[in-house]
């Protein structure tokens, strides 16, 4: 199946994440509570009211015809049924950490994917201001306020690659891996601003060597692929959506498909 997407969806998506943003501030604000989930994983009351806010937004604006898979929701035992039919996929706060630690590096994400690929995506930052959008249109930037603007992975720098390193979840995998490409520098960030930066052409090489979800990666993904670049598994193969578990494999985002040279 192939969706359309008029550029007026992704214009109403992209006010929807805004309108996540402004209330997930209202709350890092505060003195929030910090909750542990089955995982482990921390979570706030912003990461349930923002999912509640997307769900209830995109039902409004594209209707019911495609299920909404949303990580609070999973968390808590509500998953639809997935098949090769497009669903959305919906992060209401990537980087909780982040958020926890209040360093501004946190993100809405809220991806569709269509035959087992990120489609269209938005991830807005709203500590940062900046919102990144991807879909068939392009991808684009707003970074200021003015508006989106079109952005695209770089070609190679001369002097060595800019490889992107998880704050919280760099490994000694990760290390070794990037042992193998001419890397001039490193930096770190946050949630999918890591694939931001990637798309938007300050860096170059994204390796993740650890657990991610499918939530935590589409979006961003999206914003990647139309940007210019490739999100594959460690053997190169295309990064897919709608998997059992919504688990992924260990990845490497590149801002060109060649990027070990």
């Amino acid at each position: 199946m192939t969706v359309n997407i008029p550029l007026s969806l992704l214009d109403q998506l992209h006010t929807l994440s805004i309108e996540a943003g402004d209330l997930i501030m209202s709350i890092y604000k505060t003195d929030f509570d910090v909750h542990t989930k089955g995982d482990n994983s921390p979570v706030t009351q912003a990461d349930q009211m923002a999912e509640d806010l997307i769900t209830a937004g995109i039902l409004k604006i594209a209707g019911d015809a495609f299920p909404i898979v949303g990580e609070e929701a999973f968390s808590n035992g509500k998953a639809p049924v997935i098949t090769d039919s497009p669903f959305w996929l919906v992060d209401p706060l990537d980087g909780t950490k982040e958020f926890i630690s209040k360093n501004g590096e946190f993100t809405v994400n809220i991806a569709l994917i269509d035959s087992g690929r990120p489609v269209l995506g938005v991830v807005h930052a709203p500590a940062l201001k900046q919102t990144y959008l991807g879909s068939p249109h392009g991808a684009f930037a707003d970074l200021d306020g003015t508006g989106p603007r079109p952005i695209s992975c770089r070609a190679h720098p001369a002097q060595g690659l800019t490889a992107l390193v998880s704050r919280n979840h760099k490994t000694p995998e990760t290390e070794t891996f990037l042992k193998d490409f001419n890397i001039a520098e490193e930096m770190s960030a946050g949630s999918s601003l890591k694939f931001c930066n990637v798309a938007r052409g300050v860096a170059d090489l994204y390796p993740r060597l650890g657990r991610t979800m499918e939530w935590d990666t589409a979006a961003g993904h999206a914003v990647v692929l139309a940007a210019g670049g490739s999100v594959t598994n460690i053997d190169g193969i295309p990064l897919g959506y709608g998997k059992p578990g919504f688990e992924n494999p260990h990845f490497v985002v590149k801002g060109v498909p060649d990027a070990n040279t």
